[in-house]
């Protein structure tokens, strides 16, 4: 058992600090912005609550935080009363957010300076895989701190990898995001042009999916697709997030990601027909306003 501190209890961070706590079995303190989560999250799990994301960190063998963005995430590690100016020597801060490599860095620096460790662990999996313990968690920073963490970090994944030194989990998570836009992309228009054609979508797919065509979006989404239906998994907001992170760091190294752009302003007009928290899936609501 170690004392672990999880800041940020969101769709995610709450669920994954859920296990931590029971299937783990470590001793948690948990923070959040908004108090009342916390409080709730501590009544159904027990544990401590923190005041401060410093107060959190405090003592604690490994701190994780999962926030919305590089400013949440600065906020709470090197803002006013962020938690790694409390580090102990030899604690080890786990960052779950999607943010970008740069932060990913900067952070691992200030780590160093206090004697800690750092790992980038960004996820995927979306809430039902938080929710099971079930997340793919890609991680950068160096071996032996890996090694440490990872046997934490296991309590809510079924697969944990270290990508590269710091920032390579966070290039990763870029990687997954690219992929995913374009498949998403891919199945919305096939399932539109099926319908044009009059052909019956479940059949078409019980088909396909046996094929090269098959994938998880496939497999998991296209019913509620046909259906209309986008209350099921990660939003727009949060992929558009997502993307643009993808799409700044591109610029950066020299990448060429074409569909990625443009599956980008996609999910603008989605945005625009009100679609802001419906999930991903919902590129095909913006192929049937045509």
């Amino acid at each position: 058992m170690a004392k672990v501190a999880f800041i940020g209890l969101g769709v995610m961070g709450y669920p994954m600090a859920g296990h931590l706590k029971a299937k783990g079995g470590h001793a948690v303190t948990v923070y959040n912005r908004t108090k009342a989560k916390a409080e709730s999250w501590v009544r159904e799990h027990g544990g401590n609550l923190a005041e401060t994301p410093a107060e959190a960190a405090r003592d604690a063998d490994f701190v994780f935080t999962c926030v919305g963005n590089d400013d949440d995430l600065r906020s709470v590690t090197i803002g006013e009363n962020g938690c790694i100016a409390a580090l102990k020597p030899g604690a080890i801060l786990i960052d779950n957010t999607t943010a970008s490599a740069e932060v990913a860095r900067e952070l691992a620096d200030a780590c160093v300076a206090k004697q800690a460790g750092f790992i980038d662990a960004p996820v995927s999996g979306g809430q039902a895989g938080a929710e099971n313990g079930a997340l793919t968690v890609m991680c950068g920073g160096d071996a032996a701190t890996f090694d440490t963490a990872k046997p934490v970090i296991d309590a809510y994944a079924r697969m944990v990898g270290l990508m590269g030194p710091a920032g390579s989990g966070q290039l990763t998570k870029m990687i997954n995001q690219i992929c995913i836009a374009g498949i998403v992309q891919g199945l919305a228009e096939g399932i539109h042009f099926g319908k044009k054609a009059g052909l019956d979508i479940e059949k078409v797919v019980d088909v396909i999916s046996k094929g090269a065509a098959g994938s998880w979006q496939m497999e998991n989404r296209h019913k509620t697709m046909n259906d209309g239906k986008y209350d099921f998994g990660f939003a727009v907001d949060w992929m558009r997030k997502d993307l643009g992170i993808v799409l700044s760091e591109a610029r950066r190294n020299g990448a060429t990601v074409p569909v990625t752009a443009l599956v980008d302003q996609f999910y603008g007009e989605v945005q625009k027909l009100g679609g802001n928290r419906w999930d991903t899936s919902s590129l095909l609501a913006r192929l049937e306003q045509k």
